[in-house]
């Protein structure tokens, strides 16, 4: 018989060898599993008719030989050992190779070797292909995850993953306890850090206690300057860098004269010999609402129109949120003489200023918006995408300097021209205006002391600006600060820094 034995890695390789080589006819007689793959045993689908052509032969032999009763008991024994019961109807599939053996030997001479043993052909049984496990599992999750999308909810774990998933879940306690535990040393930690800083703050204001009572006995000038300075409205930094100027053994009159002098070399302010009017060029004026910008506007074109003529200058505004902010400005420039245009965006203030070069000055009135408004940057994106246009920050004389600071942190930028004090008629002290000009090293371009136009405005004087900054408090006034009320006030300030 032409038995064939295939071996390949999986069985559907060894089948796919089996076809190509026997045809689809093919009779597989076994298949197992073996190391390194599967082994499968196969017949040609012409040897069905070989051996159905030897059984008819053996029956016929079966019977002209004598009766099965007369045959050694060995013989016998043997038979039933190879040959089991078989149901009625199946010896087409059944086949003892005893029988054809002894079909042969009638054929052949005597001197032939008999066969030592004598294989039994088992029936022709279908080979069973199993599908690999991890091939199960996955079509298992596929078409877990099929109905759990047709049905809106969480697909379920295939019964394999049961130990993985109670794995994750332990891992998962196991993170969620280690995450317990490092809030809870982070929230010790924070705990920690704030009792330190309460601590370190308290040393500073003891450490700072003892450095003004140091002051007063040493120099007690410059700590009555010192006092003067934050009754008037400077920052405690300011205060101190100011007091360096004055030595151990001047008196107050020396040392308010040593601190005037070093503030007036700090000031930056423009003189009538350098004045934006006169160089000329587009200047946008900005600042939180309220702080005058409509007003200054019309000031500035006045003053410009009085110098260079009406046809030499244009406003713009950009103001059409506020209501009669746009009338205002044209009512202006009809007194003036002078055109008025309304903006809505960058396009349109490109397309305008493109059409104003010819001009010797551009106003520009903005809209007001708060220092902490997030349209202020896009504002001043979009004065800067428009060419070449320098912005002007007005600045409210009234307000605290804090308050100052955070409108000149707002709206700062390179494109900053310098800045504007505006209602200086208003304000007790110019000393929160100059200390945040002096710090940020802003150009005071002019000072507005009213409504006229345009008479109330004015090109900024050192000395005014420095009288009204060093203004001292009268000893009646709720706002003077005794001597242990000023190193209280410079300690918080110390702490706080």
């Amino acid at each position: 018989m032409n038995v064939k034995r295939y071996f390949a890695p999986t069985a559907r390789e060894a089948l796919r060898a089996l076809k190509e080589e026997l045809g689809p006819e093919a009779i597989v007689l076994s298949n197992r599993a073996v190391e390194g793959g599967v082994e499968i045993v196969a017949l040609p689908g012409d040897a069905v008719g070989a051996l159905q052509a030897a059984a008819a032969r053996a029956k016929d032999g079966r019977a002209a030989s004598p009766d099965a009763s007369s045959r050694p008991p060995q013989a016998a024994q043997a038979r039933s050992v190879m040959q089991p019961a078989m149901p009625a109807g199946e010896d087409d599939f059944r086949v003892s190779l005893s029988d054809l053996a002894a079909n042969v030997r009638q054929s052949q001479p005597a001197a032939m070797p008999r066969p030592a043993a004598q294989p039994v052909i088992r029936p022709f049984s279908p080979p069973r292909i199993e599908t690999p496990e991890f091939l199960l599992s996955s079509q298992a999750e596929r078409a877990a995850r099929a109905r759990a999308a047709a049905l809106r909810i969480e697909p379920q774990p295939p019964v394999g993953a049961a130990a993985g998933i109670a794995d994750r879940n332990a891992d998962r306690n196991a993170d969620s306890g280690a995450d317990n535990r490092v809030r809870e040393l982070q929230d010790a930690n924070a705990r920690l850090m704030e009792e330190l800083t309460g601590i370190r703050s308290m040393i500073e204001r003891q450490l700072a206690g003892f450095a003004w009572g140091d002051t007063r006995r040493h120099a007690p000038a410059r700590a009555a300057v010192m006092g003067e300075l934050l009754e008037a409205g400077f920052s405690a930094d300011s205060s101190r860098r100011l007091a360096e100027v004055i030595k151990d053994e001047a008196t107050p009159g020396e040392g308010r004269t040593a601190v005037r002098k070093a503030l007036d070399s700090l000031l930056r302010a423009r003189t009538s010999d350098d004045d934006p009017i006169d160089r000329g060029g587009v200047y946008a004026l900005v600042g939180p609402t309220g702080v005058g910008k409509t007003t200054t506007t019309a000031k500035l074109a006045a003053r410009c129109v009085v110098r260079h003529g009406a046809g030499r200058v244009a406003l713009i505004t950009t103001d059409g949120y506020r209501i009669g902010a746009q009338e205002q400005l044209r009512i202006y420039g009809r007194i003036l003489g002078v055109p008025v245009f309304a903006v809505r965006d960058g396009n349109e203030l490109r397309q305008t200023l493109a059409g104003l070069r010819d001009k010797h000055m551009v106003l520009i009135d903005t809209m007001g918006m708060s220092q902490r408004d997030r349209m202020v940057p896009e504002q001043a994106r979009m004065l800067a995408d428009a060419g070449e246009v320098r912005r002007i920050l007005l600045l409210n004389a009234t307000c605290r300097g804090d308050t100052l600071d955070d409108v000149v942190r707002a709206y700062r930028g390179g494109d900053l021209a310098g800045c504007i004090f505006t209602k200086v008629d208003e304000a007790a002290s110019l000393a929160p205006a100059l200390d945040v000009a002096v710090r940020r090293k802003l150009d005071i371009l002019f000072l507005t002391n009213g409504q006229r136009v345009p008479e109330d405005l004015h090109v900024p004087n050192r000395a005014y600006l420095l009288h009204r900054a060093m203004r001292e408090q009268s000893a009646e006034s709720p706002w003077h600060l005794d001597n242990d009320e000023t190193g209280m006030m410079l300690a918080a300030a110390g702490a706080g820094a």
